[in-house]
């Protein structure tokens, strides 16, 4: 029995309840992000670098977790997105007028932006998402979400998440700011192609690894579209709900459903192992597939379970 196979597992299952808290963590990373950054005035130079230092804190206690925390797990999500927004918008917009609200000149200290556009931000992030996937592989790690245990691969996982969230919201800003699709129009085209990628789980020839990255970098900019509609303004196609608002609303229903999945943590014992079967995947149940983790059967690294 490998190392894997015994130690306890450090991430969760991924089932439907992960993807509707995932949903949930980026849109409220996007309000949030922007509340920082815009509603308060810090900039996002500022508000980077304080959320990439939570970000950090917050990885720490995850990596020193004995075991799956629900709260330690998503709580780095939500950091990884917040931190994840505005280093998107601090590499692909500036100073201009077309990036400040409120008919403000100026947002918070230090430069605010570095100007590169959504392409040329898109196109950076995805070589260094690529470099990582590569390094991962290379290390000869395992890509089944279920069985990270050991301290590299979960450092290489967070590393591939935060990129991940970055370019999704980059992805997001482009769809509502320079396609013409709005807010709304951006979330269904985004709502549209994760429903083709559920689809796609029933072709054997399509690797579960490929599909949940997919799905894992798509639900980013599905939740920038969504949190961009509640919060913009109404001429802009927005609800106008404010950031602090919908930032308020989202994080208790994020918490809610974190506290949800604690009781089903210690109900179902814990303490599972890494490489045993979930108590109860929806998902698999649904395709006759290990969509438990992204690799499936045929990751590197992992021993079979």
């Amino acid at each position: 029995m490998t190392t894997s196979m015994s130690a306890t597992r450090k991430l969760p299952e991924v089932t439907l309840a992960f993807w509707i808290m995932k949903i949930a963590a980026t849109t409220l990373g996007e309000t949030a992000g922007d509340l920082f950054a815009q509603t308060l005035g810090l900039g996002y130079f500022l508000t980077t670098i304080a959320l990439f230092l939570a970000f950090v804190a917050t990885l720490v206690v995850q990596l020193r977790a004995s075991g799956h925390n629900p709260f330690c797990y998503w709580t780095v999500i939500l950091s990884t997105s917040m931190a994840g927004t505005t280093m998107s918008d601090f590499m692909n917009r500036d100073a201009s007028a077309a990036y400040l609200s409120g008919g403000a000149t100026a947002l918070g200290w230090g430069p605010q932006g570095l100007g590169l556009g959504y392409p040329a931000g898109a196109a950076i992030l995805v070589s260094i998402l690529l470099a990582i996937f590569l390094g991962w592989k290379l290390s000869g790690t395992t890509f089944r979400i279920r069985d990270i245990v050991t301290f590299r691969a979960e450092a290489l996982f967070w590393a591939a998440i935060l990129v991940s969230n970055t370019l999704g919201t980059s992805m997001g800003d482009f769809l509502s700011d320079s396609s013409g699709l709005g807010y709304l129009g951006g979330a269904m085209l985004v709502t549209g192609v994760l429903a083709v990628l559920a689809a796609l789980l029933k072709a054997p020839a399509v690797p579960n690894v490929l599909l949940f990255w997919a799905a894992f970098v798509l639900t980013r900019p599905l939740g920038a579209t969504f949190g961009d509609f509640l919060t913009k303004p109404v001429a802009k196609g927005g609800l106008d709900l404010g950031t602090a608002g919908s930032s308020a609303v989202l994080l208790a229903v994020l918490f809610g459903l974190m506290a949800y999945a604690h009781t089903r943590e210690r109900r179902s014992g814990g303490g599972v192992q890494a490489g045993s079967a979930p108590a109860d995947s929806n998902l698999q149940r649904w395709t006759g597939r290990d969509t438990t983790s992204p690799a499936g059967s045929g990751s590197s690294g992992s021993s079979s379970s």
